[in-house]
């Protein structure tokens, strides 16, 4: 039986969707942040050696990282329903979108979010992580005034991996979809999924998603 661990307000709530959208029987378990410091409680850490979610079980097996945890279940229990093959003409689009998500789009995040927070602030670096944010964006922006999906014509892995990215991610810091139309749109579009509304309500219960 898969079992899903899901820490609040977390890449986590990627796992819990996909699983929802191949309609999987599987064990869904939730940890709530510390209160002190907003991080995974050591029960969460102690999962596995990353110390991070995701994190899933597995007929004994552990895995931990999004990319991983996604290719895993949609290999295994989705036939890979949502990862179209090198003949499919989507392919090439899943794949950049799917590794973008956090190989490009997360770290920037990440980065602004560290830097907005250290002290004293050093303008040099800080500009060059607002640029390559700004760009980030509207490299979505533009690739969803082209396609339904960022894969292409399809919800892929890659929808599955950005989508946090652009929703609950920017609940840690402040951000809007302002002048952002064909993004606004199209997390409209997934917030409308029976699979997404049933993977928020368990994952974030009584929370709206963030979709504006």
């Amino acid at each position: 039986m898969l079992t899903v661990h899901h820490l609040g307000i977390s890449q986590s709530e990627r796992i819990v969707w996909l699983c929802e959208e191949l309609e999987l029987d599987y064990t869904f378990k939730r940890y709530d942040r510390r209160a002190d410091n907003r991080l995974a409680p050591d029960e969460y850490k102690a999962l596995h050696p990353a110390g991070m979610a995701p994190v899933v079980e597995d007929d004994g097996m552990v895995l931990a990282e999004s990319g991983a945890i996604c290719e895993y279940i949609d290999r295994k229990y989705g036939g890979g329903k949502h990862s179209p093959g090198p003949e499919h003409p989507d392919f090439a689009q899943h794949l950049f979108w799917f590794h973008y998500a956090n190989g490009t789009f997360m770290t920037n995040g990440m980065m602004q979010l560290m830097l907005a927070m250290a002290e004293p602030q050093n303008p040099m670096p800080a500009g060059f992580v607002a640029d390559r944010t700004a760009k980030a964006w509207a490299q979505v922006e533009e690739r969803l005034g082209e396609a339904e999906f960022l894969g292409g014509g399809q919800l892929t892995l890659a929808d599955i991996m950005m989508v946090y990215c652009l929703t609950t991610a920017r609940m840690f810091r402040e951000s809007t979809l302002d002048g952002l139309p064909n993004t606004a749109a199209y997390l409209q579009r997934i917030a409308a999924r029976p699979a997404y509304q049933r993977a928020w309500a368990k994952c974030e219960p009584g929370v709206a998603p963030n979709l504006t």
